[in-house]
């Protein structure tokens, strides 16, 4: 039986390593990287991801699959602090005393939080999905706590679509980061990078023979019925069966059928590489003032700096339609502006752009997660139901398992 794989991201290599033992497997890449959002830029010392990336301590099913590549002596855990850059000043906010000492809350305003924030991981997700986080937040904390702490963090993930999100997004996500102590959270990172896992996975699902064309865009997808059965063409080639692990959009365009409208976001996510530390040993800077990025991550302060030699920063936007053509610049210059940062002080930058790079998690999202009634056709993505409502590495690898698990038993 052959199979096709739209997408050589994460769900997709995880999908083509699990079924390549038995089945004839062509994953199809069009870009010449593989990994998708997990893809890295390479030079000559180092690979550093195209767009910011760690783990959690419960994600059994990436830490399975580390296992089985011989990775698990790679993974390191470090500790990510957090803060806020408002009224042109940054605000550590990791600790218990930083954020007693944070100016914007009142310590009633502290209180309150600290007491919701070890509520969250015991509500009940499925009415929240019905319910903005701007309207959950305010009626249960108030104005003064959704402005000041929550809407800081939708915007660095949302952008101007903030106001929209679901509630389950927002109270999910807070529940995930309460794994933390007094030194920040508890996050997963692999030595090297994560360059090293989507290298070992996509040599090891090519041993089993799983072919991997880098550089081949699908062009199409149609329904076909042989006198050996009902199947697809993927590019005019014949597969039993097709993986969709990229957008509902693009597989939408590529006439793909059954597949749910859920509306995505772009991100842009400029790097750069500077002389200095600019945030003051902050890992992760939610900017609340008005700016092109809604957060600087600082990867320097949480990896290694040896490992590098160099300070690497994330700047991080999030946008609907089409990107501002002069992002980059405005970008970089309101950066250099805030953070007192000499153009010269700039090693090298770049900027990864893709359009497709998350679902927006807006009120009814739930409703959405469905597999299409389409016989021979399976969906592992952002979109998943394992990956709602808040999207992750582990989301993908569990998703990849369910569609393998799913064709292994369908026999």
């Amino acid at each position: 039986m052959r199979i096709g794989i739209i997408g050589g991201g994460l769900a997709g290599l995880v999908a083509g390593y699990s079924l390549a033992d038995a089945y004839d497997v062509v994953i199809f890449e069009q870009e010449s990287e593989l990994g998708g959002l997990l893809s890295s830029y390479r030079n000559e010392r180092y690979t550093i991801e195209q767009f910011y990336h760690h783990f959690f301590s419960g994600d059994s099913e990436l830490m399975t699959l580390l296992d089985k590549l011989g990775l698990s002596g790679e993974v390191i855990w470090l500790s990510g602090s957090t803060g806020s850059y408002t009224d042109g000043a940054i605000h550590p906010m990791t600790t218990p005393l930083e954020i007693l000492r944070y100016p914007f809350l009142s310590i009633l305003d502290k209180a309150k939080l600290g007491l919701f924030t070890k509520q969250a991981s015991h509500m009940d997700m499925a009415p929240l999905d019905a319910i903005t986080a701007h309207d959950f937040i305010i009626s249960k904390l108030g104005e003064r706590i959704y402005h000041s702490f929550f809407e800081p963090l939708l915007k660095s993930k949302f952008g101007q679509n903030a106001d929209l999100v679901s509630a389950a997004w927002l109270i999910s996500r807070v529940a995930i980061r309460s794994d933390r102590g007094v030194a920040g959270e508890r996050l997963g990172y692999i030595s090297g990078g994560f360059s090293v896992l989507i290298d070992r996975l996509a040599g090891a699902a090519r041993d089993k023979g799983c072919a991997i064309r880098t550089g081949v865009p699908v062009t199409s997808v149609v329904q076909v019925n042989q006198s050996s059965g009902d199947g697809w063409e993927i590019n005019g080639e014949f597969f039993d069966i097709v993986i969709g692990t990229v957008s509902p959009r693009i597989l939408q365009k590529l006439g793909v059928p059954g597949i749910p409208s859920i509306p995505y976001q772009g991100a842009a996510c400029l790097t750069l590489a500077l002389s200095r530390d600019v945030t003051d040993g902050v890992y992760w800077l939610n900017i609340t003032d008005p700016a092109p990025y809604g957060a600087v991550v600082s990867h320097t302060n949480f990896a290694s700096f040896e490992w590098y030699g160099e300070h690497l920063v994330y700047l991080a936007s999030y946008f609907s339609g089409d990107p501002d053509p002069s992002l980059k610049e405005k970008m970089l210059s309101d950066f250099c502006t805030k953070f007192s940062v000499d153009p010269s002080e700039v090693h090298w930058s770049r900027i990864a752009v893709d359009c497709d790079a998350g679902p927006l998690y807006l009120t009814g999202y739930m409703n959405n997660l469905t597999d299409p009634a389409v016989p021979g056709l399976y969906l592992a993505g952002m979109f998943s139901p394992e990956n709602y409502p808040e999207r992750s590495i582990e989301g993908s690898v569990k998703a990849a398992r369910r569609v393998v698990e799913g064709i292994r038993n369908r026999e």
